[in-house]
């Protein structure tokens, strides 16, 4: 659920990058690099039309050139690119320089759909032989991939699972029966497949990822790049709430934000600074945690650090806690819905890690196991029918602010959850799930990432922000 990568975007960035890597391998396997020619790329959909904002032309170059999201230097990646303009050269998986335009060879059918799915893209290699190969992936949200004629199931690996998970009844079921806390029984899953020094070290790792781009983002000045001159504004932020305190590192700066207060305003400035800080860096192709997109990568890293600064939550367990109860939030929705937004619009993702967020942070408030879904309930049941409109096709406007809006409605959820009985909850988690995926299906496609309605078009994409 949480994948490290490179933004603006995991269902429109990362996911055909990551597609890139695969038809790379696929190509070596099947034939040899050192015979191919020439390689073209088809964007289709949601991926064509807004790809130039999302910057799939850019990843699915680094992806074919054989760079890794996870790895690679972030501050690289912009004179790569140029190169390969300049030179109209590609290093194929960083072995065979073959031939490659951009401006040519990564083309933009917006006006074509694939049926499987609306972020498809084709990858086409020729070889010196005069043969030529194609193969189709499809982006299916939060940076997963999918090869044509592969399912999600037949890509994942086997194994026996001590607390299998479809929906949020049998989540609870296990919890009931064995009298474990939510993230107590995804750490049991987790052994499935990895040791317990691994799971420890994977999830914080993670954390480690995010508070680095988070203590980045809030001391990065400058303007967003686009087009659309977006003015960052975590930074000014953070120096106004901090005054001129040197701040080396980000230990000192949690201790000086503690330093501020808590009175509410003082943490409503603080949740809006870490999530705007987040997605400055995602919109700006820094590093990011997909959270459970990149698109909605503040929420949760908001959240958090909301827990780590003000509630005394800064220790490995608790930051191990937090991330467990909010990954297996996300996989039921996962299962039962989407994360991706031109499947359902951005309550797939604004929403999905609103709920996620919520969940965690009233676990690690010590609330109940139903106390806990309860609180995934109430953020989503607010983010129902949110659409994904954004302006110039830019994961800036609205998406930005959206960020702050989802982590202030997760604490807000996870509050009303703690003072709440659940037997007299309404609605459940599944049923606000069930729903959420009916009103993606109803929701029309000029909602759904694709920039054609909304505040997309009814917003000149040169007037600012605010």
């Amino acid at each position: 659920m949480f994948k490290i990568g490179i933004g603006p975007s995991s269902s429109h960035t990362l996911g055909p990058w990551r597609a890139a890597q695969q038809f790379v391998l696929s190509l070596a396997t099947k034939q040899s690099l050192a015979s191919v020619s020439e390689v073209k790329v088809l964007l289709y959909g949601s991926l064509a039309k807004t790809g130039l904002g999302h910057g799939t032309d850019i990843a699915v170059q680094l992806g074919l050139g054989g760079y890794d999201p996870v790895t690679m230097d972030v501050d690289t990646v912009l004179p790569i690119i140029t190169a390969i303009a300049t030179e109209k050269r590609l290093l194929l998986g960083g072995e065979k320089l073959v031939s490659f335009d951009p401006v040519n060879d990564v083309l933009f059918l917006s006006g074509e759909s694939l049926p499987a799915h609306p972020n498809a893209v084709s990858f086409q290699a020729f070889f010196d032989d005069g043969s030529a190969i194609t193969e189709t992936y499809y982006s299916i949200g939060g940076g997963f991939v999918l090869k044509e004629g592969e399912s999600a199931e037949n890509r994942e690996t086997l194994v026996d699972l001590p607390f299998p998970i479809d929906n949020a009844d049998g989540l609870l079921h296990w919890c009931r029966k064995t009298g474990l806390k939510i993230s107590e029984v995804v750490f049991e899953n987790e052994l499935a497949w990895r040791n317990e020094q691994e799971v420890h070290n994977g999830i914080l790792n993670i954390f480690r990822v995010m508070k680095e781009c988070m203590f980045k983002g809030c001391y990065t000045k400058g303007v967003l790049p686009g087009g659309l001159n977006v003015t960052r504004r975590a930074a000014a932020l953070n120096k106004r709430l901090l005054g001129d305190q040197q701040i080396n590192n980000f230990d000192e700066w949690v201790t000086a934000i503690r330093k501020t207060g808590s009175s509410f305003q003082n943490i409503l400035d603080w949740v809006s600074c870490f999530a705007l800080a987040v997605n400055e860096e995602n919109a700006s192709f820094g590093r990011v945690v997909t959270a459970p997109t990149n698109g909605a990568a503040g929420v949760i890293p908001a959240v958090l650090q909301y827990y780590v600064a003000f509630c005394n939550g800064y220790n490995d367990d608790k930051i191990i806690q937090f991330l467990l109860t909010a990954s297996e939030i996300g996989c039921i929705f996962k299962k039962g819905a989407t994360i991706s937004a031109a499947m359902g619009g951005c309550q797939a993702e604004i929403g999905v890690s609103s709920a996620m967020a919520a969940a965690a942070l009233t676990e690690c408030l010590g609330g109940s196991q139903r106390q806990v879904l309860m609180a995934a309930e109430i953020a989503m049941e607010h983010h129902l029918g949110m659409t994904c409109d954004p302006i110039g096709g830019l994961v800036q406007v609205p998406c930005i602010e959206r960020n702050t809006m989802g982590a202030i409605k997760a604490i807000t959820a996870s509050q009303l959850a703690l003072q709440s009985n659940p037997e007299n909850a309404k609605v459940s988690l599944d049923a606000v799930i069930r729903t959420m995926w009916l009103t993606a299906l109803d929701m029309n496609s000029k909602y759904k990432e694709t920039a054609d309605g909304g505040l997309a078009i009814n917003v000149p994409i040169s007037l600012p922000e605010c």
